[in-house]
């Protein structure tokens, strides 16, 4: 009987525990989906302006009178109104992910803590500046180039549909490649790749990036090295960076080795 009532207490803490995280979590999700709904609000307001603005690389190439289509007769009001919604969510992500941090920040060492904040947000800033990159350099090469090739007698009337999700891609391929300094520096903080074998492979590794360039953006050489040269410059960045950081850890262990020799 003894045996059995220490087991139980132990269950029920667990299980206290377990249903305490899951409360939180949900109050985290609930805030996110708040603050998603609070920025959508303006952004569907605006979501015609909005996406004029984003149509703007394109208008600014056709021909005189060119113009954008809708095939579909919803298309006219569910394309602004499926804008405004990713624009909202990608606003309103830097509150989303201080709640994930805000989750799992208890459960990690203060070291981990101190690694992991300014990675979180320097994530963020890379995934904003690969937005802005594809949007200001990579857009307005891209589609001058589309309409320059268009055949003699054909004129380009793109359905604005298919133009947003061509567009939605591109930005979720550029913002994703920024991230690779992100992920150098994790691969090499968790020893899962060597620092030397990162060095050492630059060659292969710039072959990989102009192969991914091609794979993910459309089949011509301006949109491809506009992707590819910027993807290896961060990738030489991930190499500093996790340099910078390989030494931070090497000097806190021998840090750490000094102060328990001296405990006596």
């Amino acid at each position: 009987m003894a045996t059995t009532e220490p087991a139980s207490e132990g269950e029920s803490l667990a299980e206290g525990t377990l249903i305490s995280h899951l409360l939180e979590l949900r109050t985290r999700l609930v805030r996110s989906a708040i603050a998603v709904a609070i920025v959508a609000a303006p952004c569907l307001y605006y979501a015609n302006q909005l996406f004029t603005w984003i149509a703007q690389p394109l208008m600014k190439t056709l021909p005189k009178g060119g113009t954008m289509i809708s095939i579909s007769v919803m298309g006219p009001l569910m394309t602004p109104f499926k804008l405004a919604l990713y624009i909202a969510l990608v606003l309103a992500m830097p509150y989303v992910l201080f709640q994930v941090w805000a989750f799992i920040a208890p459960g990690l060492y203060k070291h981990e803590k101190r690694f992991a904040t300014p990675l979180l947000v320097s994530s963020v800033i890379l995934f904003y500046a690969g937005i802005a990159f594809a949007y200001f350099v990579v857009f307005p090469l891209m589609f001058a180039f589309f309409t320059a090739t268009a055949p003699p007698g054909v004129q380009m009337m793109t359905d604005m549909s298919q133009y947003l999700d061509f567009v939605l891609v591109l930005f979720l391929a550029f913002g994703l490649a920024f991230e690779i300094p992100v992920a150098i520096v994790l691969l090499v903080w968790t020893g899962l790749v060597k620092l030397g074998t990162l060095t050492s492979n630059r060659g292969y590794v710039l072959l990989a990036v102009f192969i991914q360039a091609a794979l993910i953006t459309p089949p011509d050489v301006i949109s491809m090295t506009a992707m590819a040269l910027p993807m290896y410059a961060l990738y030489e960045i991930g190499i500093v960076m996790a340099r910078i950081l390989a030494k931070a850890k090497l000097e806190a262990r021998a840090r750490e080795e000094r102060e328990s020799e001296a405990k006596p």
